[in-house]
């Protein structure tokens, strides 16, 4: 487990990108996963792992008071779980997409609670704000900033150390090919994706039309390779 301290930092580092800083879109599964395998010793499993998730992330909508999956710091625990676990390659992505999803789970309750704290601490502050103190809202944006950083690095730590343990037993008794594994896991992860895209799109004039002429395209250049 000498992977946990730096995936722990690479989880917290992305847990702020989602929302606090600096939003740069490093927190996407892709770069996560693929980041997280790097680091265990083999990217293309992870990459692998983020590519299926970013279907299945395209349904959350980052915005507003509503709860979301936490994808930056669940993507770094399946990539890396996944990555880890690259000599048995039949089960590996579906326990590393499976690990993702329970952490983004458990990381969007986590953001809800982050918000209470940081509205507790800014009651506290009313008076302080409301006059405009300049020291104030900074303290509160570091403390907030600080937080979300701790929240995300433990929130890896946790979930790597608890899933991983249970994803090298699982994937040892992994009965099912490597090639039905796949094809079942983003299979599903494509049927979120097209659910998702068409409740975004519907409503725009000629998008199932753009919809199916990409899906065409991109059968096309698969088949071509």
């Amino acid at each position: 487990m000498r992977e946990l301290l730096p995936l722990s930092m690479l989880g917290g580092i992305l847990g702020l990108d989602v929302v606090c800083f600096p939003q740069m879109m490093i927190s996407r599964p892709l770069v996560g996963a693929t980041v997280a395998g790097a680091f265990v010793g083999d990217a293309t499993t992870g990459l692998m792992v983020g590519v299926t998730l970013e279907l299945i992330a395209l349904a959350t909508l980052p915005f507003g008071a509503s709860r979301y999956p936490e994808w930056g710091s669940a993507a770094v625990v399946g990539g890396a779980i996944a990555a880890a676990l690259r000599v048995s390659p039949a089960g590996t992505i579906t326990i590393g997409v499976l690990a993702t999803l329970a952490t983004a789970w458990v990381g969007g309750w986590t953001l809800v609670k982050l918000r209470q704290w940081n509205a507790w601490l800014a009651r506290r502050k009313r008076g302080a704000l409301e006059a405009g103190a300049r020291g104030t809202v900074v303290g509160l944006q570091l403390i907030g900033l600080t937080s979300d950083l701790l929240r995300a690095m433990a929130l890896t730590a946790v979930a790597y150390a608890l899933l991983f343990p249970v994803a090298r037993p699982t994937v040892a008794l992994w009965s099912f090919s490597q090639t039905l594994s796949r094809a079942v896991t983003v299979g599903a992860a494509c049927a979120v994706a097209a659910a998702a895209a068409w409740t975004i799109f519907h409503s725009a004039r000629g998008a199932r039309w753009y919809f199916a002429g990409g899906l065409v395209i991109g059968l096309l250049l698969l088949a071509l390779r």
